[in-house]
């Protein structure tokens, strides 16, 4: 368990989306304030505006590996691209086997409303998603600690 799990996890708590919660655990990672990553991050929370499509825990770690490593130039999608996959597998195989939010909640499809959920304890005690923010910010932080950033 890292500190950046730990953070994720607390930020969760604190209300924020998955998404938010695990990017902002790397603002600092990112050169950016906690309050810039919380906004620029906020709208991949529950599945992409909680539309129930790409998990927002694991959209927060792209998101923030994607500050921290990608160079921006063209050439360097298909690196990045492959970072993002294996990611990816590391991801669905502790996650349950999937990277969608909605077959994470064990929906058969979205709720079709866009109002977030009442955050309240069995809120919190039914949902698998403080543990995923944690494994999300964890795998980043595993991550962060082998692989070298590249020169900007």
């Amino acid at each position: 368990m890292s500190q950046y799990g730990e953070r994720a996890e607390a930020l969760f708590y604190q209300g924020y989306n998955c998404s938010q919660s695990v990017a902002a655990a790397f603002a600092g990672e990112m050169g950016l304030t906690e309050e810039q990553v919380l906004r620029m991050s906020a709208g991949f929370g529950a599945g992409m505006g909680r539309l129930r499509e790409v998990c927002g825990a694991f959209s927060g770690m792209v998101f923030a590996f994607s500050t921290i490593y990608a160079t921006g130039r063209p050439e360097d999608k298909s690196r990045l691209y492959a970072e993002v996959q294996a990611l990816a597998a590391q991801y669905r195989t502790r996650a349950g086997g999937s990277i969608v939010c909605r077959e994470l909640l064990g929906l058969s499809q979205a709720e079709g409303s866009p109002l977030a959920s009442e955050r309240t304890a069995d809120y919190y005690r039914k949902r698998p998603c403080p543990k995923l923010v944690h494994l999300a910010a964890d795998l980043l932080s595993d991550y962060l600690n082998t692989h070298p950033r590249p020169a900007r």
